[in-house]
């Protein structure tokens, strides 16, 4: 069995689920501690007419020291869900595919809950869904693992019965390599492929939130992920 884990970030760029695309199992590490300075778990980037616009999550910090992810709550002061759909609206308004997951995208900021982890868990299931990902996820918080690092990769790995953990190349200098020898446990990395769509506003931006590909490529987004 082939693992993938991965932080639940706020609408993922598309090597987020091409990781999870080639996994047999993936498990979103929900239970992790929550950053104190900027974070992919409350931002990410779109296109505007400007360039690259960045779309924060607004959620509370001041005063409540380090919080695991789950504590973690979204503010509710302020007009911010508009004000994101509005800008959704000017950026892709002009997007073949946008009037199609406009519903979905506004239900997924504007639901009940107040936790970032849901909002996001939401949005990662939409994306995971339109681009085709069947492959299974399991949350950290259900396995009762506690240990962090290299440590907590292989116990997941024990744990779920995975022979072979995928990260992204760039997490190398994370990862403890003879851990995983030592565990009898392969790790293999890849690196998404830089791949080229049609976008809105001038020139090509890459990796951007899969919401650009899915407004820009529709039904095509899954191919163009993977490269073809």
């Amino acid at each position: 069995m082939i693992l993938a884990a991965s932080r639940p970030y706020f609408a993922p760029y598309p090597g987020y689920f091409l990781k999870a695309a080639l996994a047999d199992l993936c498990v979103i590490l929900d239970s992790v501690q929550f950053p104190r300075g900027t974070t992919w778990l409350t931002r990410n980037r779109f296109k505007n007419d400007q360039g690259a616009l960045w779309m924060t999550i607004p959620v509370r910090k001041k005063g409540l020291g380090l919080q695991p992810l789950p504590a973690v709550h979204i503010c509710r002061e302020g007009r911010w869900r508009h004000k994101h759909l509005e800008s959704f609206k000017h950026a892709y308004g002009h997007a073949p595919y946008f009037g199609e997951h406009r519903a979905a995208l506004a239900d997924g900021l504007g639901a009940d809950s107040d936790r970032l982890i849901d909002l996001n868990m939401r949005l990662i299931g939409y994306l995971m869904h339109q681009l085709g990902i069947s492959t299974p996820r399991v949350r950290l918080s259900e396995l009762g693992i506690r240990s962090a690092g290299t440590q907590l990769v292989i116990d997941i790995c024990r744990h779920v019965g995975a022979c072979t953990y995928l990260a992204q190349r760039s997490a190398r200098s994370h990862l403890d390599a003879g851990l995983f020898a030592a565990a009898g446990i392969e790790l293999i990395f890849f690196t998404p492929p830089a791949v080229v769509y049609p976008q809105l506003w001038g020139d090509f931006i890459p990796d951007l939130s899969a919401f650009d590909l899915l407004f820009n490529c529709g039904p095509k987004a899954r191919d163009v992920m993977r490269g073809k």
